[in-house]
């Protein structure tokens, strides 16, 4: 089975126009050989898809033009866009520390949720608000006795969910 018409004129144009192409693209990249030979595989691939562009004109300042205007593009593309740093920038996130830390705070809101409202209120007031036992206990309207005691089994009470959650100091 012989070549169609397309990759004829495919390879037509390459032989006539690849060598010199090569070369404007090579000095366009700045002598990058790789993307100097994109710009001429996607400036051929685009005058195949694109036959009428090239009937009744010069076909190579049309490809000319084409390599031009797709370095262009490129060059214009990675200016938009913010410089690619690798992964050693991802190294120094403290990425697993936030997540560690959100699903702490989520553990601890969950056992605290667990417990009986007077200990959880007890505990909101002497350490989230970090109030005084007279100032939680006059907050609450309870003896500051009651709020010491309070606060040492709603703590018992509180180590017993996290550790059931599997959260341990």
């Amino acid at each position: 089975m012989g070549p169609t018409s397309d990759e004829r004129l495919l390879r037509a144009l390459y032989a006539e126009h690849g060598g010199a192409l090569l070369g404007y693209a090579l000095r366009l990249t700045g002598g990058d050989r790789q993307h100097a030979e994109d710009v001429v595989q996607e400036t051929l691939l685009r005058a195949w898809r694109n036959p009428q562009a090239l009937a009744g004109r010069p076909v190579r300042p049309w490809l000319f033009t084409v390599a031009r205007n797709l370095v262009v593009d490129a060059h214009r593309a990675r200016q938009a866009r913010p410089p690619e740093t690798g992964d050693d920038a991802l190294a120094v996130l403290p990425v697993g520390d936030d997540i560690d830390r959100a699903l702490e705070s989520w553990t601890v809101a969950e056992a605290l949720a667990d417990l009986s409202g007077p200990h959880r209120a007890v505990l909101v007031e002497t350490f989230y608000r970090g109030r005084s036992v007279a100032e939680a206990a006059q907050a609450l309207g309870i003896p500051p006795g009651t709020v010491k005691s309070r606060t040492y089994y709603a703590l018992r009470a509180l180590k017993l969910a996290l550790e059931e959650r599997g959260l341990t100091p």
